[in-house]
């Protein structure tokens, strides 16, 4: 079950991720990304996608796994809907699943432009990330 909420702000998105771990964490987060653009219960898990991102922390490994998440949409129109993430020393290995956009069948959303660090923020002890979205 993807966990994330919606937070107030006035003109981006901005959403709070829970999980029961940090690697949950951050795999509701990439949820939260694709499903701000497309309402993801229509998009069926037939490609796979595997990612390697790092980072010098918490943060900069979430950023990072969400910008190359972000540059994959939108060079390949690949809409994902599943995400197993770990980590491995301060690597972020996700595999992911999904397929093409298909506007026949996908609602569209809102388009996401970018990530932003503007407040970001990874709690390991919760645990939760915040994650803004330029929209």
């Amino acid at each position: 079950m993807h966990s994330y909420e919606r937070l107030e702000h006035t003109a981006d998105a901005f959403v709070r991720c829970t999980g029961t771990t940090l690697e949950e964490c951050f795999a509701n987060a990439a949820y939260a990304l694709f499903d701000q653009t497309l309402d993801l219960r229509d998009v069926v898990p037939r490609k796979k996608v595997h990612t390697e991102t790092s980072g010098a922390d918490p943060e900069q490994r979430l950023y990072n796994l969400l910008s190359e998440l972000l540059f994959i949409e939108e060079t390949e129109r690949i809409f994902l809907c599943r995400f197993d993430v770990r980590f491995e020393g301060d690597r972020v290995i996700c595999d992911a699943e999904g397929e093409d956009l298909d506007l026949t069948r996908h609602r569209a959303r809102t388009e996401v432009k970018a990530v932003t660090y503007h407040m970001l923020s990874v709690d390991a002890e919760t645990p939760s990330v915040t994650v803004l979205f330029d929209i």
